[in-house]
């Protein structure tokens, strides 16, 4: 069985929709990961995130495309809990949930408390926004 096998057989298998370059890395040597993965994100099968972090994708039912297998915002929830970083709801989100502002947030910002995280996650265009 190939390491490409291998690995279309193992992100198959996975509940989740985010698979990290760690859970694969015992598949194969990380040149042969890294290419099967890096060919996988080239045929559309898998989404970049973010550094050694891939998203599943689907088919559109609409558009007939491949698309990430879940919407942004629970990809990038499901990022944050596989990478074991404690964030919570943004200002602006936390707002609205209260009842203080009728203003719908759209950005995906997270609270990340004192901690320092300069880790890019991005699908499509959308991008995780980090406050204080």
């Amino acid at each position: 069985m190939t390491v490409e096998a291998r690995l279309v057989h193992s992100i198959k298998r996975r509940k989740g929709v985010v698979i990290l370059r760690s859970e694969v890395a015992p598949l194969g040597s990380a040149a042969q990961v890294g290419r099967v993965l890096a060919k996988l994100v080239s045929d559309g099968r898998l989404v970049r995130v973010s550094r050694g972090v891939y998203a599943k994708t689907r088919v559109n039912r609409f558009t007939g495309q491949l698309a990430p297998a879940a919407p942004f915002e629970v990809i990038a929830a499901e990022t944050f809990r596989k990478l074991r970083i404690a964030v919570q709801l943004g200002r602006l989100t936390r707002e609205y949930n209260a009842g203080a502002t009728t203003q719908i947030p759209v950005d995906g910002a997270v609270c990340t408390g004192r901690r320092r995280i300069r880790r890019k996650i991005q699908v499509g265009s959308r991008a995780v926004k980090y406050d204080k």
